[in-house]
């Protein structure tokens, strides 16, 4: 039997050709076009690739369809767990991607051997060998007894593998090295990735099983492959943090059955990945006494708050033109924010090198930042640290007002059960009840904020 063909479609257009062609034909676009499946079959018999995964192809009224919450099953790691949005959905498909090294089989590993103890569990590696698995289960001290391995790289023998095991859950590591002989592409290309996405969440949809792949990612941290990629999946996961620290954080991107960028605080130690209790000690310095250009903030990740500490030095500059450096926080908003001080508060960083950091690796994302920067930029200019147990938030707008922030109650209940005895926030978000233990001093204008520190 002749193998199914494949054809080259255009990524713009849709366009297709037989052969690959630097140039599409039909929209004389450069490098578009990627190879895709091409079923042998025709008709109804040929389609049978495209069903629809909705489960009816009947019209319905939304009224009448009845809105049950999905069944989850934990995976007994709280920290996992949270990102998930309470455990492991039938029939979800999830990505998790992160730089080499960082913990991605690692976590996997220590999650199937919990879950295997519940319900079925298959991984399936093309990576690394049976024995490989089965040392780092020994290095970590788990009981993998009851996790079933799967060496294997080709799509339909996976396939046929799922369907007959009938796995709850199944560990895919990593999708980057499946390859579908209905292609002649190598493993990695972007048609075979697609196809292979494509092809095991459709089996999870239609089987129940809950599907788990590992994704690489490229040099600027993005996951590999087509962007399609995470369009079919039900969650994303990223793992942040470097490796040559010992702390690791997963992020939520996407969530159809959960939070979206909630966060998960891991520490890697010799028997793996450990649950971080309280995440907001990692991210505060331990000083003495108070220090310039340090100032403590309260951030929101998803449903939890957590306490940074941002740093700021700002320094003579003796170059032509004044530097700017961030790390985990953005650069154009801090470029916003200095001009926003020369402006509103008539504090000048023009011949200034500004250094900000934002402690223990932790990436802030959030304008809610904006108050704590521009005070840790006065403090540092002015040599004068801030008060000792004092925390601040707030949003800084272009005219120098402070805007409120989401959740404020729960940022000054989070400050206060960690020992913080002032608050420095926006008059929107000041509690109509005090809060035992935290006074609130309450501002409408950066220039306030900063007069405060004099």
């Amino acid at each position: 039997m002749a193998k199914p063909k494949s054809v080259y479609t255009c990524t713009e257009c849709g366009g297709q050709s037989t052969k690959w062609q630097g140039q599409c034909a039909h929209c004389n676009a450069w490098n578009t076009l990627v190879e895709t499946a091409l079923e042998a079959g025709a008709g109804k018999a040929g389609m049978h690739r495209f069903a629809s995964l909705a489960g009816t192809s009947e019209i319905v009224s939304l009224g009448e369809v009845e809105a049950e919450d999905f069944p989850r099953l934990p995976t007994l790691i709280g920290e996992f767990d949270r990102v998930l949005g309470g455990g492991l959905v039938e029939g979800g498909v999830v990505l998790i991607g992160g730089d080499p090294g960082i913990g991605k089989s690692t976590l996997l590993l220590q999650a199937a051997a919990r879950l295997s103890e519940q319900v079925p569990v298959l991984y399936v590696t093309g990576e690394e060998s049976a024995q490989q698995i089965a040392l780092r289960a020994k290095r970590l001290g788990v009981n993998a007894t009851k996790v079933r391995l799967f060496c294997e790289i080709e799509l339909e023998k996976i396939q046929a593998t799922l369907a007959s095991a009938k796995p709850k859950i199944a560990v895919i590591d990593s999708i980057q090295t499946l390859y579908s002989s209905a292609l002649t592409s190598a493993p990695g290309s972007v048609a075979q990735v697609r196809e292979c996405a494509a092809q095991l969440t459709r089996f999870a949809k239609q089987s129940g099983t809950t599907i788990i792949f590992v994704g690489h990612v490229t040099k600027e941290g993005a996951l590999a492959g087509p962007r399609v990629l995470e369009h079919m999946v039900d969650t994303v996961l990223y793992f942040e943090g470097e490796t040559h620290t010992s702390f690791r954080l997963i992020r939520a991107f996407k969530n159809r059955f959960g939070a979206v960028n909630e966060i998960g605080v891991f520490a890697m130690t010799e028997k793996g990945l450990r649950e971080v209790a309280n995440p907001s000690a990692l991210f505060l310095s331990q000083h003495h006494a108070g220090v310039a250009g340090s100032c403590v903030m309260v951030t929101q990740e998803g449903t939890r708050p957590l306490l940074v500490e941002l740093q700021a030095l700002v320094d003579e500059s003796h170059g032509g033109a004044p530097r700017r450096l961030t790390v985990g926080l953005e650069l154009n908003r801090l470029a916003m924010l200095l001009a926003v001080l020369h402006r509103h508060a008539g504090i000048a960083c023009f011949d200034q090198d500004v250094f900000l950091n934002a402690v223990g690796g932790v990436r802030i994302v959030e304008p809610g930042a904006d108050l704590a920067v521009t005070l840790a930029i006065v403090s540092s200019l002015r040599n004068r640290a801030l008060p000792d147990k004092h925390v601040v938030f707030g949003e800084v707008g272009l005219a120098g007002e402070v805007r409120p922030v989401q959740r404020g109650q729960e940022r000054l209940r989070e400050a206060a059960k960690l020992g913080f005895t002032h608050a420095i926030i926006p008059a929107a978000n000041k509690p109509r009840q005090a809060i035992p233990g935290l006074e609130v001093i309450a501002v409408n204008r950066v220039v306030e904020a900063v007069d405060y520190l004099k």
